[in-house]
């Protein structure tokens, strides 16, 4: 699996090339392999100078870990690189592919090495893949330092390996490219093939979006414009649609378009127009929005435009992210339609929302008052000396489990942030919260 390529370095500087010149056969993204971990782009936050990948191989030792990240994001790349950059030999399955019978062949064959004084590095694409039996039989050879295990995996590892596995290996998370990296790639691959992308300005950034964040498969969509151009043809947005037969998504994630959207979406919700928000989600999916993005988001409306109108509200919001973060795509996109549907279908309250704001301004200007002291805990004698939880009322001993008492700092006297609304469940709370408030006054007198 080919995913991470090389970048560019001023001109001034002579080094080693960073991959294969473009030769005939073979893919392009296989060709532009870098050779150097320093090489790589788009995971600056492990590779850098700074990085957990650098400082772990400046320690002279090489653990085992798990890559976890979108397809495309050089996790492939990423092991090669380490496996050269400490001299073990590497290894490589696939969890599709491979059973336990393969896999304790490949375990004797590291035992045979290490005998002879040669580490193995063995790499295992799509480790999520294998069952709990199957993961296990990793933990013995990790474990005697038979081999230095890599695993890469678009999963979660939190739900999808054996926590005995995570226990014995570093996770480290890829992140998709941005454009500013798969411009790199780009880059990287006209030095290579000794000739400019035959695309115009507005077309190359089109191109860029395609690939949506996938390192490979910019590189797969320039070359196959490399293949379809003519010569001393340049290629507009419309022809490339053409020529590569794919849409671009329809506004830049990281620009108005993003967050036009979302705003269209959340105000669909809020406006409790289930068929209007369903689009604007479907919209921003089709267009490569990371889709938990989208269920934080979902999350977030829960709090703000339901509330306790519908305190299930918050429950299959998070669910939703909950189930995609487990099933990821396509499959869990569903469980987000659903929550969204559900949200925007649900009665609204903003009354928690503003209460807490006003909470906080209130806390921002009285944050230097104790709470009154028949509230507090007197763990010592002192405490009780100087009349820390005097006359407090234990609330379950008194009639209707309410004593009615103060909870306000005293110099502050009592203020009212919550003011629920009549809809859905919060019309139950409002008539709970007035009788509450009748028996405050009764009983304080």
């Amino acid at each position: 699996m080919a995913d991470l390529f090389a970048g560019t370095e001023p001109p001034t500087q002579r080094r080693e090339p960073v991959a294969e010149a473009a030769a005939p056969g073979g893919p392009l993204a296989e060709r532009l392999r870098p050779r150097r971990l320093a090489d790589v782009v788009g995971q600056e936050h492990l590779t850098g100078s700074e990085g957990a990948l650098t400082r772990m191989l400046e320690s002279g030792s090489l653990g085992s870990v798990i890559l976890w990240g979108p397809p495309g994001s050089g996790k492939t790349t990423v092991a090669r690189l380490l496996a050269r950059e400490v001299d073990y030999a590497f290894d490589q399955v696939s969890a599709i592919f491979t059973g336990v019978a393969d896999l304790k062949k490949v375990f004797e064959t590291a035992r045979l090495r290490r005998t002879s004084g040669r580490e193995t590095l063995l790499f295992v694409d799509e480790i999520h893949r294998f069952n709990r039996a199957q993961q296990d039989s990793f933990l013995p050879v990790m474990e005697d330092g038979t081999i230095v295990l890599i695993g890469a995996t678009t999963e979660n590892p939190s739900f999808e390996l054996n926590a005995a596995l995570l226990s014995r290996a570093r996770v480290l998370t890829f992140r998709s490219h941005d454009a500013e990296s798969l411009g790199q790639l780009l880059a990287r691959a006209e030095e290579a093939m000794r000739r400019p992308l035959p695309l115009d300005e507005a077309a190359r950034e089109m191109l860029i979006r395609m690939a949506d964040g996938d390192g490979r498969a910019v590189l797969t969509l320039a070359e196959e414009v490399w293949r379809a151009a003519r010569p001393d043809e340049v290629l507009d947005g419309e022809a490339l649609r053409g020529v590569v037969q794919r849409r671009a998504p329809i506004y830049d994630k990281g620009q108005d378009g993003h967050y036009n959207l979302i705003s269209a979406l959340h105000k669909s919700v809020r406006g409790s127009d289930p068929d209007a928000a369903l689009y604007y989600l479907c919209r921003m999916l089709d267009a490569g929005e990371d889709p938990l993005y989208l269920g934080r988001r979902i999350v977030r409306m829960a709090s703000e435009d339901i509330g306790l109108a519908d305190p299930r509200a918050l429950l299959v919001a998070n669910a939703a992210k909950d189930t995609y973060d487990y099933l990821g795509s396509p499959e869990g996109e569903l469980a987000l339609a659903q929550a969204v549907v559900y949200l925007a279908s649900a009665p609204k309250s903003n009354a928690v929302y503003v209460a807490y704001k006003a909470a906080m301004r209130a806390a921002k200007e009285h944050g230097s008052l104790l709470p009154p002291r028949h509230i507090l805990n007197a763990p010592t004698k002192l405490m009780k000396e100087e009349g820390y939880g005097a006359n407090y009322a234990y609330d379950h001993d008194a009639p209707d489990a309410f004593s009615g008492q103060d909870y306000f700092p005293e110099a502050m006297g009592r203020m009212s942030f919550y003011q629920p609304t009549g809809r859905g469940e919060e019309a139950r709370i409002g008539e709970r919260m007035e009788r509450w408030a009748r028996l405050r006054r009764e009983r304080q007198g």
